[in-house]
């Protein structure tokens, strides 16, 4: 009986191959289900397979079969926001993720980690397909490879992100036994397998980055770049520039900074700025406004947004889950449920310019006043605009990060001086939002006293232009090491938080960086968690150890 649910668990409570509408082949409405036997038959169904493996990151499944955006589609933005400390929950909603008020029961934690293992499933499934078939002359053996990268490429995205809830970070003892996740390679769709997949144990941390980078390697050798995507799939579909950016994101997580380097130069190879990437890569380049890449229209189609994850409004993780829901004010016409805020302790800081665009009504909801409809009083993102269809693609990596990730690296191997592409990397992403002279701090390279001063700059200014897009606790976990105590100004653990129980954050945004040591002003009633605290980690979920002996006596310690 264990098995039996094992397998359902995994599998998504869904069908195994999911085919989508012939008329679009990454149109998200699922329409029927292919067996294993006929699912590689034709270029037509395999392609369909492969796009049902964008369904299960997109959507995912939740309590009693609702879509809500796991894990991808939503959720992965709004669960990595909620940890941090730049955004407010302010209803109930998120509580328990943003409060740390979360167990082996709490259903956030557990569903991203079941529609990840799901999804990691669905890609082996694919995989596994795609070693059977042959050749011919409407589908070279370069296509078949190319879909191989992408079910690689969604693995290795599906692992990252399970190590930075589940795991320590890389930097602490990454080749403790144990410390990582279980890196599953072969599919699940028997007893047998399910059997075998229960007597798999966690492997290491260092393990797990090992096969995220095998995977991501091998993704970028034979996936297309994106002058090979046509329409919207330029941005919803893997590419190699996808796996190249990814992996700026992974050795920057394991301090690996020479291969950053190496990484990003692929994508950003010139000395000074505008960068872009040209040729086998694909074509990318900032957008002429960090306002670019958003608004639904614009999430389908920039230069910027390397990998994102396709929403519609025919299929959507809807108004519990939805980032246009979730994020926009509920004051009418935009009549959102203004469940997550900007937080006014990053709104007050001295070294978020008050004229940057970021910070202007072009960007943010301004002066919001608290309503019937729903959550508080406060700011609001613009970046997700279509509440009504919830249509606007899921962020996952953009080339803004990828030229700071390459600014980080280069400036962490010259700390002692301010180094010249570094900080025109930085400038690059910075400048576009502040016109010139408006920004007198940090205009120039000679504005820093020394390399410190501008990876300081490089740490704000991510928390800045990667606001609302779910990044904050990747860098919380990555920079808690203790070679980091310079930056890590929080303490180094989960960070102090405005109250999630205020009856209006409007009057916390003056604007006044003093303000922020005032707690009768801004009131950060919500306690700091130490690094060393179990509650760091999620804990593996009930659901997971009920059926999983294995996993049951590897359990996070302290849960």
């Amino acid at each position: 009986m264990k098995t039996n649910k094992l397998i359902t668990r995994i599998l998504g409570l869904s069908s195994l191959l999911v085919v989508m509408s012939c008329s679009n082949l990454l149109d998200l409405q699922p329409q029927t289900a292919l067996s294993d036997a006929t699912a590689f038959a034709t270029p037509e169904r395999i392609e369909l397979t492969v796009a049902g493996m964008y369904d299960a990151a997109q959507s995912g499944f939740y309590l009693g079969g609702a879509v809500r955006g796991y894990p991808f589609g939503a959720a992965h933005i709004e669960q990595g926001d909620n940890r941090g400390e730049d955004v407010v929950n302010t209803q109930a909603f998120y509580q328990l993720t943003y409060a740390s008020l979360y167990d082996g029961t709490t259903a956030n934690n557990d569903y991203m980690w079941q529609t990840l293992f799901a999804l990691i499933n669905k890609t082996n499934v694919v995989a596994a397909g795609l070693e059977t078939v042959t050749p011919t002359g409407t589908l070279t053996q370069a296509a078949i490879d190319a879909y191989k990268g992408e079910t690689k490429l969604l693995r290795a995205l599906a692992y990252m992100e399970l190590v930075k809830h589940f795991c320590r970070p890389y930097w602490d003892n990454p080749t403790a036994a144990q410390s990582g996740m279980p890196y599953r390679k072969t599919a699940i769709t028997n007893a047998k397998t399910a059997n075998e997949a229960t007597s798999q144990g966690r492997a290491t941390v260092a393990e797990n980055y090992a096969d995220i980078l095998a995977d991501l390697n091998y993704a970028e050798s034979v996936l297309p770049s994106n002058a090979g995507r046509t329409g919207g799939q330029k941005i919803s579909r893997a590419t190699k520039a996808a796996a190249i950016a990814l992996k700026t994101r992974v050795y920057l997580n394991m301090r690996d900074w020479a291969n950053v380097i190496v990484e990003g130069n692929k994508l950003a190879s010139q000395a000074s700025a505008p960068f872009s990437a040209s040729g086998t890569v694909g074509t990318y380049s900032l957008t002429a406004s960090p306002f670019g890449p958003f608004t639904s229209a614009n999430s389908k189609s920039n230069t910027e947004s390397i990998f994102s994850i396709e929403n519609d409004v025919t299929d959507n993780p809807g108004v519990n889950g939805a980032l246009p829901s979730m994020y926009n004010t509920s004051v009418a016409p935009t009549s959102g449920r203004a469940l997550v805020a900007i937080s006014p302790y990053i709104w007050n800081q001295s070294w978020w310019n008050a004229t940057d665009i970021r910070k202007t009504s072009t960007m943010v909801n301004i002066n919001v006043e608290l309503t019937s409809g729903g959550g508080k009083g406060g700011y609001f993102t613009k970046k997700y605009s279509d509440v009504v269809g919830g249509s606007d693609n899921a962020p996952i990596i953009r080339y803004a990060e990828v030229l700071l990730n390459l600014a980080e690296a280069i400036q962490r191997q010259n700390t002692g001086a301010v180094d010249p592409k570094a900080f025109a990397l930085y400038n690059a992403v910075r400048s576009r939002a502040n016109a010139a002279g408006t920004d007198t701090n940090y205009d120039q390279a000679s504005d820093f006293v020394d390399g410190n001063a501008l990876l300081t700059a490089i740490f704000n200014e991510r928390r800045i232009e990667f606001l609302c897009e779910g990044l904050r606790w990747m860098d919380i976990t990555r920079l808690a090491a203790p070679a980091d105590a310079a930056f890590n100004t929080w303490g180094g653990g989960i960070p102090k938080k405005v109250s999630d129980l205020n009856t209006n954050l409007k009057p916390m945004y003056t604007g006044n960086p003093a303000d922020n040591n005032n707690t009768s002003i801004i009131p950060l009633t919500r306690p700091a968690i130490a690094y060393s605290n179990y509650k760091f980690l999620w804990p593996i979920p009930v659901s997971e150890v009920t059926l999983n002996p294995t996993l049951a006596a590897q359990q996070n310690p302290g849960w």
